[in-house]
């Protein structure tokens, strides 16, 4: 068995082939791809028995690839959006996934591809549909932003906000952690960027900090109702008040 993942977020991908590999009880031959350049690639020079897909990759969406090349492969997608805007594959027998997803979830869809498909029985994505979810998507994330511009001493650098792990207020600038650990200047306050975000993605758990779901690595219960959070790249575990405590668990299983 051999199988295409296309997840951009490093986290998502290690967390995806750990499942993949739980379940089937080996280690699964697999192709990783980050971006619709990549995934062009791989798709034109190999075979698959299945795709696990993100939609948002780092140069575009996947749907323009899968609208550029004829699939064999069936898809099972694992995305942050909305369920609504799956709804159109459910006729079509295409499983996904929501964000933050457990295993239980992974292990249903798998579970869906074993039983409906066979190699060669899958009939290619209706390009009306790809078309009705291009455009939902790109609707809907027209005003989240999708990169800062930091000023350095060595000059202007680019921060992609899907690289964003907390982002901590610093009197009129924050700063943004990435999951290497490093540390950005944004010269903005954290009420305005804050705004600029994806509500799906990121939480503002306290006053002072706004944290990425997809690098929650770990949530403690902490004393006067708060919770205690793992981040990738972060040294210090980041608290929620006892304010934001009890929505912050509703977003989390939103």
């Amino acid at each position: 068995m051999k199988i295409l993942i296309l997840e951009d977020e490093v986290p998502a991908y290690k967390k995806l082939l750990n499942y993949l590999n739980d379940f089937f009880e080996i280690e699964v031959q697999h192709d990783w791809a980050r971006s619709i350049k990549d995934g062009r690639t791989m798709l034109l020079q190999n075979s698959y028995d299945f795709i696990l897909s993100d939609i948002q990759l780092l140069d575009g969406i996947s749907f323009d690839l899968f609208d550029e090349i004829n699939l064999e492969a069936p898809i099972i997608f694992c995305s942050a959006h909305d369920e609504y805007l799956f709804k159109a594959f459910n006729t079509n027998g295409i499983a996904y996934i929501l964000k933050p997803y457990t295993k239980l979830d992974f292990n249903k869809a798998i579970e869906k591809y074993k039983a409906l498909f066979q190699k060669g029985d899958y009939n290619n994505l209706d390009t009306k549909i790809i078309t009705e979810l291009k455009s939902a998507l790109k609707e809907e994330e027209t005003n989240y932003k999708k990169r800062f511009v930091i000023k350095k001493s060595t000059g202007i650098q680019l921060l992609n906000v899907n690289e964003i792990t907390l982002i901590e207020a610093s009197g009129d600038f924050c700063i943004a952690t990435d999951a290497n650990g490093k540390r950005h200047t944004i010269s903005q306050n954290l009420s305005s960027i804050f705004k600029q975000l994806n509500p799906n993605k990121f939480f503002k758990i306290n006053r002072s900090e706004i944290i990425s779901i997809d690098y929650i690595e770990n949530i403690e219960n902490h004393f006067k109702n708060r919770l205690l959070l793992t981040v990738t790249g972060c040294k210090e575990k980041p608290m929620t008040s006892t304010a934001t405590t009890s929505e912050f668990r509703k977003w989390l299983e939103s």
